[in-house]
């Protein structure tokens, strides 16, 4: 047996494998079978039930002291072990239904019964076949189902067992249905769970199905093993009358003086075991209903049909686990209704009116009470009781018995005699016994408009006003009178400008107490359009006039308003102004037309406020807005500035608005990173793996649909054999390496951006990819090879020392040329001494 070495020097293989044989379990082929050896061990053995007598296992001495094998434990007679050669074997057939597990001890044993090795633990497990069929706990099976039962509601469950082993498939049971006897509709009326052996109505067998029907169906069951066994039963089912019904509408008198609760009908289901509930369909404040557990419906309280007429709600019926068993039955409690209401008035007084001028016969008005009963208990009559006061005659007014309207049938109403009347009218209901409220009536005697306004003088003369007079000022107060009665139509007053107001540059406002008007500014005045307004001013009633009285000259008066000039700024001919061009438009472009002009003549002059970037300039005399710079939308998208226009004689006087540039987008920015990724992306040396990381650009330009940027790597062949780019989205991207075999250092890795405008824009960016040593997880410890940034603190370091060496080795050789310049003087010739003193100071 190969040992799985791989070493390069075969020899070594084989001596290793050589040393492995010794440790392994070997596999010897007897008789035609493979069985396993190897040393006294805990173990555990499968074998199928029904297998034939088999060699299982062969143990091996460890001990040379070991002189038999022995064997003991749930043998059965079944199970032994040959004590010289150690082969463990069955002798006879394994049932698993008998024992599914053997619990055996295997040992050695000396030549004189001592134990050598052992005791061990052997387990053989018998493995399951499918030996068994399924069975029915009956074969005959007879239940009963209500018409009109819900449909998954089990009302009969069968059941079957399998002896064998109940983890496997050779005991796992599905249920099925093999025929239904009759099947008149060729479609099931019923459904088995196939796991668990309920039995329910179809939607098609609770709709169909009708007390008395008889069914019979075939059931099977069977296992599923791979060669599954199968079984048969017959249930006899038998249809009964559905109690669960619908009882009919109940009707309830109102306010009840019986004793409540009060059954009022009652719903059964088709046994005991269930639980009846009530449930509204409308959400009342108070529900008063209940029901018992005998499935009998009470009313709690009396009811009140002005409340409630009509009451709907459901009966629900419940098995204990609370699932409804049956579709709810709808109850319908109909209110009946007795007289316990009387007539309400539509008012603690309804009034009336009447002009001292109607005839005889004349409508003055319908008294409408009501009554929250029914039918004859909701029929009112009408008896007028009394007139008060009783001038010129008692009996002036008519009420109509049965539709309460009001007519005038005596003569003689006049307001100066009396101006109001009051009447007590009876009103009764039909309903037995009747019930009848006072209606109290007040009729006012209304005065008719057979007098106009008059004036108290036709001409009022005349004002002077600024036509820069505030609007709502007023101009002058102007007094018309009426004799008809005070507080009516026919007497109040409204003042009309009939002539002289083309431009409705005033309004006339009536005081209601005094009738007196005021003349105010209701525009602003002209004097350049209007120095003049002839008013004619005319006083009418709202009420209109009697046939044969017509308004005349005293109800007419005059004003004249003498407009004055007044000095008035500039007016612009538009409130704002705007432009929208393209941020490239050329300088010295002309965009707008200020149009302005003074209310006197006067010319006008122009000029910018707020011109901030100095990007627009205007023609003083024209009002021309011209491109004074070259405009960026990317620094500002929307430029406003206000327009200044002044009289050129009298500069003080100035008119403002502003004006506003819209610019659009022109793609003139190339792409760029939307960050530095100086210190983003850094890796220990040496990579373990490729590394990979997203990146993200962005577009100073506007770009209606989004970003939808375009990336591919730059630079020459090398680049894209060590990197790669894979898009993500309109502004991401993603750059991998192809592999890990990079040096340690700083890469700069080109990347080509390009945009979508009309032409697109590109460019090409630089990432740094830093690959060093690090002393944490992706932190660099040093700068890597050819990194031009700042020096690390070891570098720093090193250049530190490095200077002071050089500046000590600087300073010592000063000090070595000083000594040796010392020395030659000390030592200078003999020739060079003046005299022989100095000769011997020299020391020669």
């Amino acid at each position: 047996r190969r040992s799985g070495c791989q070493c390069k020097n075969h020899n070594t293989c084989r001596n290793a494998g050589a040393r492995l044989l010794t440790t392994v379990i070997w596999n010897t082929l007897i008789e035609g079978q493979l069985v396993q050896t190897g040393p006294l061990a805990e173990k555990t053995f499968h074998i199928k039930e029904g297998s034939p007598a088999t060699l299982i296992y062969q143990f091996q001495r460890s001990n040379a002291r070991s002189a038999k094998f022995a064997l003991d434990g749930e043998k059965d007679g079944l199970i032994d072990i040959l004590p010289d050669d150690g082969w463990l074997r069955t002798i006879g057939t394994l049932d698993w239904e008998k024992r599914p597990v053997h619990k055996l001890q295997v040992k050695t044993v000396d030549s004189g019964g001592s134990v050598v090795e052992g005791p061990y633990a052997v387990t053989i497990i018998v493995d399951d076949i499918n030996n068994n069929v399924p069975a029915f706990n009956q074969s005959q099976y007879n239940a009963e189902v209500r018409e009109l039962s819900r449909p998954g509601i089990a009302f009969i469950t069968v059941y079957a067992t399998d002896k064998d082993d109940p983890s496997t498939p050779n005991a796992k049971l599905v249920y099925h249905i093999m025929q239904q006897i009759p099947d008149p509709k060729k479609v099931l009326f019923f459904q088995i769970n196939n796991m668990t052996g309920e039995i329910s109505t179809t939607i098609n067998g609770s709709l169909n199905m009708k007390a008395g029907d008889k069914f019979d169906l075939l059931l099977s069951v069977s296992d599923s093993a791979e060669k599954p066994f199968t079984n048969n039963a017959k249930v006899t089912i038998l249809v009964t009358e559905n109690l669960w019904k619908k009882p009919n509408p109940v009707t309830i008198v109102e306010n009840s003086t019986a004793p409540h609760p009060m059954k009022i009908t009652q719903v059964r289901w088709n046994d005991d075991s269930v639980i009846y509930e009530l449930h509204q369909r409308d959400k009342f404040e108070r529900f008063p209903f209940s029901i018992d557990q005998n499935g009998d419906i009470n009313v709690t309280e009396p009811l009140d049909r002005e409340e409630h007429d009509q009451y709907i709600f459901y009966a629900l019926v419940k098995n204990h686990n609370g699932i409804s068993v049956a579709l709810p039955l709808t109850i319908e409690v109909i209110v009946e209704d007795i007289n316990d209401n009387p007539p309400v008035c539509p008012a603690a007084e309804t009034p009336f009116e009447i002009q001292e001028i109607e005839s005889i016969g004349s409508q003055i008005g319908d008294l409408k009470a009501t009554d929250k009963d029914l039918g004859s208990n909701a029929l009112l009559t009408y008896t007028l009781l009394t007139q008060w006061p009783t001038i010129p005659t008692d009996g002036m007014f008519l009420v109509n018995q049965y539709s309460g309207s009001i007519q005038l049938i005596g003569p003689g109403l006049n307001i100066q005699d009396n101006n109001e009347y009051r009447l007590r009218v009876n009103v009764a209901d039909g309903g037995e016994p009747s019930l009848s409220t006072i209606c109290f009536v007040t009729i006012r005697v209304i005065d008719i408009n057979d007098n106009i306004p008059m004036f108290d003088t036709s001409d009022y003369g005349s004002i002077a006003l600024r036509e820069d007079t505030p609007l709502n000022t007023l101009v002058r107060e102007i007094q018309a009178t009426d004799a008809d009665q005070a507080n009516t139509g026919s007497s109040m007053i409204i003042y009309q400008i009939t002539h002289g107001d083309p431009g409705h540059m005033f309004t006339i406002e009536t005081d209601p107490k005094t009738n007196r008007g005021s003349v105010r500014v209701a525009s602003p005045l002209d004097y350049e359009e209007y120095k003049h307004h002839y008013l004619v001013i005319q006083a009418r009633n709202p009420e209109p006039l009697v046939t044969g009285i017509s308004y005349n000259d005293s109800s007419v008066t005059r004003l004249l308003v003498n407009v004055t000039d007044v000095d008035e700024r500039p007016v612009f001919s538009s409130s704002t102004y705007q432009a929208q061009f393209r941020e490239d438009i050329p300088i010295g472009t002309k965009i707008i037309s200020i149009v302005a002009s003074d209310p006197e003549g006067d010319q006008i002059r122009f000029s910018l406020k707020g011109n901030s970037r100095n990007w627009l300039r205007i023609d003083e005399i024209t009002g021309d807005i011209y491109t004074n710079l070259q405009v960026d939308r990317e620094i500002q998208n929307h430029y406003q500035v206000e327009v200044i226009a002044r009289e050129l004689n009298n500069p003080q006087m100035s008119s403002s608005v502003y004006f506003t540039l819209f610019l659009d987008d022109v793609n003139d920015n190339a792409p760029r990173l939307a960050k530095d990724y100086f210190d983003d992306f850094s890796y220990c040396y040496p990579l373990t793996k490729p590394e990979s990381f997203e990146f993200q650009a962005t577009d100073d330009d506007y770009h209606p649909g989004g970003l939808a940027l375009k990336f591919q790597l730059g630079g020459d062949a090398n680049i894209t054999n060590d990197w790669e780019i894979i898009y993500i989205n309109g502004s991401s991207a993603r750059l991998c390496m192809k592999h890990s075999q990079f040096p340690k250092a700083n890469i700069n890795v080109p990347v080509i951006i390009r945009d979508n405008g009309r032409p697109p824009m590109e460019a090409t960016v630089y990432i740094l990819v830093r690959i060093c040593s690090c002393t944490a997880k992706n932190v660099c410890e040093t700068e890597p090879p050819g990194n031009q940034g700042k020096p690390s603190v070891g570098m720093a370091l090193g250049i530190l020392f490095g200077t002071l060496a050089v500046i000590g080795i600087i300073i010592a050789a000063v000090f070595i040329s000083i000594n040796k310049k010392k020395k030659n003087v000390n030592k200078t010739p003999a020739g060079d001494a003046l005299n022989a003193t100095e000769t011997v100071n020299l020391g020669l």
